[in-house]
């Protein structure tokens, strides 16, 4: 089978001692000549601030193609599309697009006064400038807010059809979930890139709960298994098995593209590439 080209999303630094780590796993995985790298929002749009910084920086020193996350929330229209021009000011014109999640003490989303009302208004906004390639967020489950898959499928087409380019879906356990939303994406009449997110499990009980938060199925023999590795102390062996093999019945399925959520622990992420055959650039892995 191919190799499947890769990205990686990192989170952007709330302390000295984080930054460091960011740096770190931007070292490790940099040999892996990922498509992109991106930096997320934290929910409510509280490390915005951080996320511009991170970018910037990621951008000038690291010389990896950085994609910005860019969210409607607590902002105008305005104030988003400034923070997207100095994005392209300074040579980012990466942006994931999406609603964004609301403050953790918010509950739902709340429309912003004078902002953008959900992700397709985003989007129009920014593929009008002609500036921009633009991901967006989809989800092989059904988004805890959607009235059904089928609304999912039909918003994301709604995404598309205002000059997204390429989405990237939340994660999963169960790749039949996402094979599935792939298909019912081209019966919608979708022809541009979905690209499976892949969470390597680096901690499972903080993992569960946020497949809980985000409506992600989670499988009752993935909770035994773990349950059993981390009282043998084989969790991390378990988790590369899981997360290869995951990664292997998609490849087989014609994915070739994969986007990896990190959690700026890069040592597992590397290990699953290496086993699909992503192997690193020596000459940047000396460099690192």
């Amino acid at each position: 089978m191919p190799v499947p080209a890769v990205s990686f999303e990192f989170f952007p630094p709330q302390s000295l001692e984080a930054s460091f780590r960011l740096w770190d796993t931007v070292q490790v995985l940099s040999p892996l000549k990922p498509r992109f790298v991106s930096v997320t929002y934290g929910a409510g749009g509280t490390t915005r601030d951080l996320t511009r910084d991170a970018v910037a920086t990621l951008h000038r020193h690291s010389g990896l193609n950085v994609a910005a996350h860019l969210t409607c929330v607590r902002a105008t229209k305005e104030e988003t599309m400034e923070i997207a021009e100095g994005f392209a000011a300074a040579g980012v014109t990466d942006i994931v697009a999406l609603r964004g999640d609301p403050p953790k003490d918010a509950g739902r989303f709340t429309v912003h006064p004078g902002g953008f009302r959900h992700s397709v208004e985003l989007i129009e906004a920014l593929a009008a400038t002609g500036k921009f390639s633009i991901r967006v967020g989809a989800y092989p489950e059904k988004h805890p807010e959607a009235a059904s898959p089928t609304a999912d499928v039909e918003y994301l087409k709604r995404k598309f059809d205002a000059g997204a380019d390429e989405a990237l879906t939340q994660f999963f356990f169960d790749t039949e979930h996402f094979l599935r939303f792939r298909d019912n994406c081209a019966k919608a009449g979708i022809d541009k890139p979905i690209v499976p997110g892949i969470m390597p499990i680096e901690n499972w009980k903080g993992i569960r709960r946020f497949a809980t938060n985000t409506g992600t199925t989670v499988p009752q023999w993935l909770d035994e298994a773990f349950d059993k590795a981390i009282r043998d102390g084989r969790q991390d062996l378990l988790a590369t098995s899981l997360c290869t093999e995951m990664c292997t019945d998609l490849m087989a399925e014609g994915v070739d593209k994969m986007h990896f959520y990190t959690l700026n622990k890069p040592e597992l992420t590397r290990d699953v590439c290496h086993a699909l055959g992503v192997k690193p650039d020596l000459q940047l892995e000396n460099v690192a």
